[in-house]
């Protein structure tokens, strides 16, 4: 009996329960192929790092005695394609089974199954065991209701999990939540702490993916490549974290700063999203500080409330609401991303740092990717699918069951506030706060209608203006919508006609 066990590119944990021993008759089979690189275009860095990440995965399992077939991506007898490779192999080897963890992304959730039920040999899909949730916890939880909060999806693994909890129930301290104390601008200091990640080189890599004719964009630094390949450089990157940057992650994780790229976030996601490291173990690193008065409680509940609230809620809902959910389109926009969302090179000052430091190190923080490069787009009105394929494609952490939620829902508020409880949007003033951008910028942050005003103003008031009819019953808007009405038409029609514009040239923003 042989039996073939197929890991995907985003599944490279060795403390899966598979590996636990070895049998020679179980052979584990890694892939890179064309079907996964060109389902949109993707940023050179994401490629590099998952294909070198698979490569060292496979040599540890060699090294502990697992039988390996790897397929390359120029290996001349891939055929690009993870069934058609399957059918192969299985051929090949005279398999008598097939197992696969459990695919994160839908698409891949739909081949894997619709190709097994075709198959004349058992097949069974296994749990990666790397979630805290069920895939299907949320829709449970949200059964019946409209909305889907994600705070009391976090109360709730907050209490099942024991975290941060005083053994009563109740939250340590009393205060579920710190994120209204967590929005400090930075201004230089404390000093951003270095780069925790590894440098590599992946010279050689870089060339086997160009000359194999995969499409890619963003700067790939082949030669000092600084994410990690492995579980153990992770978590170096892990302790770096929790020993450098979380105590001052709480005040500045909604910073933005022109000279900084990472200030105090951890950089852990890359690692978390293709399971180097497990969810648990680096909540637990960060609940550690905290009990050991290491990092204040702000900061550590910050920080366990993105990966067990946020990361968990997200997935609960992609899975509630696919297919279906990838092609809403609330508000109907279909304005093409311009140009400059592949060069960075517009005169927006915080819109041109966001792009530039995405396209230059395939990772921005959330602020930058929702409060600036999302904010712009809902405000102008881009094709919401099209920013989904963008954001999917340049980030180095984006896999879709985490990425589509957070554009679609969260950033364009596309599916009609399901997710969110309001547009995620704001004028000038925002970035201003949060932020070094605006001074020496070629706009003027205070105007709203010159010709040197910044384009955020206009827009901001005039996304309103526009949508009225489908926001006015917010409850968390009313307050904008008084200040709408306070303007008067004369205003209200400059505004249009200054957002109007912006639209029209776009490209020249």
């Amino acid at each position: 009996m042989t039996e073939i066990r197929l890991i995907l590119g985003d599944q490279l944990s060795p403390c899966h329960s598979w590996f636990d021993h070895v049998d020679p008759n179980t052979i584990y089979v890694l892939m890179e192929v064309r079907q996964e690189t060109d389902y949109v275009r993707h940023h050179a860095q994401k490629i590099i790092a998952i294909f070198a990440a698979m490569r060292d995965f496979a040599r540890r399992l060699r090294d502990i005695g697992h039988r390996v077939e790897y397929l390359a991506i120029d290996d001349p007898a891939n055929l690009q394609s993870l069934t058609a490779n399957l059918d192969k192999l299985i051929a090949q080897q005279g398999a008598t089974h097939l197992s696969w963890q459990a695919p994160d992304e839908w698409r891949l959730d739909q081949q894997l199954a619709d190709y097994a039920a075709g198959l004349m040999i058992p097949a069974r899909m296994v749990d990666s065991e790397h979630f805290l949730s069920a895939r299907d916890e949320a829709a449970t939880q949200f059964a019946g209701r409209k909305q889907w909060l994600m705070e009391s999806f976090y109360r709730r693994m907050r209490q099942r999990h024991d975290l941060l909890m005083d053994g009563s129930g109740r939250p340590v301290s009393g205060q579920w939540n710190f994120d209204a104390d967590n929005r400090k601008p930075w201004a230089g200091a404390p000093p951003e702490p270095s780069d925790p990640r590894p440098h590599h080189d992946h010279s050689e890599l870089w060339q086997t993916i160009m000359a194999s004719g995969v499409d890619s964009f963003g700067t790939p630094h082949h030669r000092d490549f600084r994410w990690p390949l492995n579980r153990d450089e992770a978590l170096v990157m892990l302790d770096g974290f929790v020993r450098h940057a979380l105590p001052r992650f709480g005040d500045f994780q909604d910073a933005m700063h022109s000279k900084a790229t990472h200030l105090f976030h951890s950089l852990l996601s890359f690692a978390l999203n293709v399971k180097m490291l497990r969810p648990r173990e680096v909540i637990d690193a960060a609940v550690a500080a905290f009990q050991t008065g290491h990092a204040p409680l702000a900061a550590v509940e910050g920080f366990v409330r993105q990966i067990l609230g946020w990361r968990e809620y997200i997935r609960g809902v992609y899975w509630a609401r696919m297919p279906h959910y990838a092609e809403v389109n609330h508000f109907g926009h279909t304005t093409p991303l311009p140009g400059w969302f592949w060069t960075g090179k517009t005169k927006l000052r915080c819109v041109a740092h966001a792009l530039g430091q995405s396209l230059d190190g395939a990772h921005a923080h959330h602020i930058q990717r929702l409060m600036v490069i999302g904010n712009f787009a809902l405000l102008v009105g881009l094709d919401p699918q099209e920013l989904h394929r963008w954001y999917l494609g340049v980030y180095i952490d984006a896999f879709e069951w985490v990425e589509l939620p957070n554009t679609l829902g969260m950033s364009q508020y596309a599916d009609g506030g399901a997710l969110a409880t309001k547009p995620y949007v704001s004028s000038a003033a925002y970035i201003d706060r949060m932020s070094n951008y605006c001074r020496g910028c070629h706009y003027d942050r205070k105007a709203r209608i010159s010709d040197d005003a910044c384009p955020f103003n206009a827009l901001y008031w005039d996304f309103f203006d526009r949508n009225q009819p489908m926001l006015v019953a917010n409850h968390r808007l009313g307050m904008t919508f008084r200040q709408l009405e306070k303007m008067g038409e004369e205003t209200r029609r400059a505004i249009k006609q200054r957002a109007a514009y912006i639209r029209d040239h776009l490209n020249d923003v």
